[in-house]
């Protein structure tokens, strides 16, 4: 069986936009900006035998305030400049009551079916309660990335960055 690492993409791979202390995710191409040290985590995930999948909540192409092809331009952005093996995205808002919208694990245990993943022997990656409820639900360890807006969130570990994210990966 496989082990991978689920990374949240807002937050984790890039950068949010924050009003009034609250982070939103990017609607235009224009806001879409990668974290500068995602690469080498990445990277460093792909040496060590993990798969590298993001499991992404949109729920603004629902709302109407992003459309699919922006989400996806966006995703061919990931795609072409890291190494991440698939990307998992729940386009659905809360109301849609569907299996794949975090706090549920539906994108996590899909990618596991997709991908023969043992989720025992794998890690959440993420910055808020929907991810660390999501990773925990799927069995995975659950890391967070601390942020001023997720103080109240308990995962299993919390780091700064995630080049200290990468000391609790396992080999």
């Amino acid at each position: 069986m496989n082990r991978a690492v689920f990374l949240d993409r807002d937050g984790v791979i890039n950068k949010v936009i924050l009003k009034d202390g609250k982070p939103f995710s990017p609607r235009k191409l224009e806001e879409f900006k990668l974290y500068e040290n995602v690469d080498e985590f990445l990277i460093k995930s792909k040496n060590k035998n993990f798969l590298n999948i993001i499991v992404t909540n949109q729920p603004d192409i629902a709302r109407g305030l992003m459309d699919m092809q922006t989400a996806q331009a966006m995703h061919e952005i990931i795609e072409s400049k890291l190494a991440v093996d698939d990307i998992f995205i729940c386009p659905h808002d809360d109301c849609d009551n569907c299996h794949c919208r975090k706090p549920k694990p539906g994108m996590i245990t899909d990618a596991a079916e997709k991908w023969n993943i043992d989720l025992s022997n794998s890690f959440l990656i993420g910055d808020s309660w929907k991810d660390v409820q999501a990773g925990k639900a799927a069995g995975c360890f659950t890391i967070l990335l601390d942020y001023p807006y997720n103080k109240n969130v308990e995962p299993r570990r919390r780091v700064a960055d995630l080049n200290v994210a990468n000391e609790f990966i396992d080999q």
